[in-house]
């Protein structure tokens, strides 16, 4: 029987309504992002959270710590986080037959990266003066980070909602954006609010774009559960 036309205009409505808030979500998370970075750019020393909090990591720098810090700049940024990782995980979508999901993947990355270089040539922020890494021009935002949040709230909006929703994708990808954040402030390349508004851009890229297409990505094929996972003795 068809539905009456009130319940379909209904539903619609609420339809939009919930693609409204996702994305009204992601854009305030971009505008605390640019506000942080009007506020820092125009200050003649860091805040004494930087400071403190970058003093604080200095004194536990050692080898136990220079290496997975080390691991992470070479995975989060360069070619390999720019192009590498984000290839590759569009390349498992597709692999997946989850072509929307590769296109969303693809699409965040890009707008991620882009908005991460044009606020760091607009904010011109000092980094830190004692890096242990090679660092290009501008502080804030982290584009490290940045890279980190998208590809965590991106894989998480993919896997870890709807049915056969995977809890621990959104474990794992919050503990990546946390140990980028600590490896960027660790090296000295970065000070800890330039990590936060990294992580603001990631995330609000992120779901801003996957709230019009969230209905293409949950009609995508999905893994099979097994028997004994949907009918447990």
């Amino acid at each position: 029987m068809t539905p009456p036309a009130a319940t379909v205009g209904s539903s619609a409505a609420s339809r939009r309504i919930r693609r409204r808030w996702p994305i009204i979500t992601g854009l305030v998370a971009l505008a605390l992002a640019v506000g942080m970075g009007l506020l820092l750019a125009g200050r003649d020393a860091p805040s004494g959270l930087d400071q403190a909090w970058l003093d604080e990591l200095i004194e536990e720098q050692g080898p136990w710590f220079d290496v997975p810090a080390l691991l992470l700049d070479w995975i989060g940024g360069h070619i390999v986080g720019i192009v590498v990782v984000p290839v590759t995980i569009v390349a498992w979508l597709l692999a997946l037959r989850r072509p929307w999901a590769a296109g969303y993947s693809l699409v965040a990355a890009v707008a991620s990266a882009s908005i991460v270089q044009l606020l760091k040539t607009a904010f011109d922020r000092a980094r830190p003066e004692l890096m242990l890494v090679a660092s290009d021009d501008g502080s804030f935002p982290s584009g490290h980070v940045a890279n980190a949040a998208t590809i965590a709230v991106v894989l998480a909006l993919i896997f870890g909602l709807g049915p056969y929703r995977r809890w621990w994708v959104w474990l794992v990808g919050s503990a990546y954006v946390v140990a980028m954040a600590l490896s960027r402030t660790y090296l000295g390349v970065h000070w800890l609010t330039d990590t936060i508004g990294g992580a603001l851009i990631g995330a609000g890229i992120a779901v801003a774009l996957w709230a019009p297409i969230a209905d293409r990505l949950s009609a995508e094929p999905r893994p099979v559960r097994s028997t004994w996972s949907e009918h447990p003795h």
